[in-house]
């Protein structure tokens, strides 16, 4: 694995303003559009009806976009980067305007799972194509400004849904979203070169792309049942299928992840773990609300900034974590990321408890900045480490398949989440402590993966 190297300034990535415009955007209208429809389907459901699918909305959506992360390199090698990204665009407006006019609940899980593929195309196109759409030495600043769209889509993504719902017009959210792709859309002939196919098409990986989809249809089940026994086993079953495609990519021909994954002291394993582990970690906000209203006694409004202070800090510390570029301090960089998670984790679950006074409330928030800093500081890191760390063959490849870890990542994190805050009801107080302490020992892990690492 390269570490330490010549790193560009953000006034230089200014010279390169559409690419990066374009990278940054595809990720974002994605990020957007997995945390709005929290915020708008509530308001959906009392018009359209089907209430008994509600929880399918997020499922349909992180399926498509696994499957959809891993055709990225099927796509650049057939369509190039610049038609990759239009087709991305296209589909993803396609489906928003689909939930747009939904007029029942199944149409609108069919344009969700049509927005999830768009997503998906354009998540994996933004992470692939920084290596050839970008100098070397600008990586590190766009893998930053990329990533930190997640964070920013979970600032936007509720404001856009709350207020669409607000005013009545959940469908508003979802023309909003189309109409971002269409002018996106039109930045990509300036900003991406025509005529980066090659002559050999990458063959679809059938077999890779089954096991994922079955791996992320169980876990997404798991996240939507109430019985703790079903619960466990749906997700033993998705880790189960996940061992599957580690097993049949090992010996497919044409593989997702890149061949070097599997080589014996291979780097790009444990530099993918890691950014598994630090990613899940994000998970935890979909309950921080629920535990700052019901243990803080806070407003929902008040409440809602404990889900966006892990964000926060991520985004922002990850902006100024790009700038480092000697190998030492990277090295720092990258063990301190899961040691800084898993501190905050246990000493947040350690803050948990009935009737808290509010200066403690108040205090939940610098330790998940904190939580947030610990990822975002290694995470860009990471995404470079994963570029340089394949064989120059491969490196489209290799950055291509970030996507593909962090929409896993998203979905087997929700899932955890889930069960371990059932796993400690019905007090509150101890669903909290399950749910922080648990995900404190699952970043934990990142310290091991994360020394082998580098």
């Amino acid at each position: 694995m390269s570490i330490g190297q010549d790193v560009g300034s953000w006034r230089e990535l200014r010279h390169h303003t559409s690419t990066a415009v374009v990278l940054a955007g595809g990720v974002l209208i994605g990020a957007i559009t997995i945390y709005v429809a929290a915020s708008l389907l509530p308001t959906a459901v009392q018009e359209i009806g089907g209430r008994p699918l509600y929880a399918w909305t997020m499922t349909a959506f992180l399926i498509a976009q696994v499957v959809a992360t891993m055709l990225v390199g099927r796509s650049l090698s057939r369509y190039g980067g610049a038609g990759s990204y239009l087709i991305g665009f296209g589909v993803f407006a396609a489906g928003s305007v689909l939930c747009a006019v939904s007029p029942s609940m199944p149409v609108l899980l069919l344009g969700r799972g049509v927005q999830g593929f768009g997503a998906g195309l354009l998540t994996g196109l933004g992470f692939a194509l920084i290596h050839s759409a970008l100098p070397r030495r600008l990586w590190s600043r766009g893998s930053a400004l990329i990533s930190a769209m997640f964070g920013v889509g979970n600032f936007a993504g509720p404001a856009l849904g709350g207020f669409s719902a607000q005013f009545g017009s959940w469908r508003m959210a979802f023309a909003v979203l189309a109409a971002a792709a269409v002018v996106l859309a039109v930045f990509v002939p300036r900003a991406l070169p025509r005529g980066e196919r090659t002559a050999q098409v990458a063959p679809v990986p059938v077999r890779s792309l089954t096991l994922v989809v079955a791996a992320a249809g169980a876990v997404g089940v798991a996240g939507i049942l109430a019985d703790r026994v079903a619960m466990a086993a749906c997700l033993a079953l998705g880790l189960a299928l996940v061992a599957a495609f580690l097993v049949a990519e090992n010996r497919a021909t044409s593989s997702v992840l890149p061949r070097s994954v599997y080589r014996a002291g291979a780097k790009l394993r444990w530099i993918y773990l890691s950014i598994m582990v630090l990613a899940s970690g994000v998970a935890v906000e979909t309950f921080l609300p629920l535990f700052g209203q019901q243990l803080g006694g806070l407003p929902p409004a008040a409440a809602g900034f404990f889900a966006a202070a892990l964000s926060l800090g991520w985004s922002v510390s990850q902006l100024v974590s790009a700038s480092a570029h000697r190998a030492a301090t990277i090295r720092r960089l990258l063990l301190a990321g899961p040691a800084c998670l898993t501190a905050a984790f246990a000493l947040l679950g350690l803050m948990q408890t009935e009737d808290p006074a509010l200066l403690l409330v108040l205090a939940w928030l610098p330790v998940l900045l904190a939580g947030g800093l610990g990822i975002g500081i290694a995470m860009p890191h990471l995404s470079v480490a994963a570029m340089t760390s394949a064989p120059a063959d491969e490196a489209g490849k290799a950055a291509g398949a970030i996507a593909t870890v962090l929409t896993m990542s998203t979905a087997f994190g929700a899932t955890i989440a889930g069960l371990l805050v059932n796993l400690g009801g019905p007090s509150v107080v101890m669903s909290a402590r399950w749910l922080l302490f648990g995900f404190a020992a699952i970043s934990a892990v990142g310290l091991f993966t994360a020394r082998r690492a580098v």
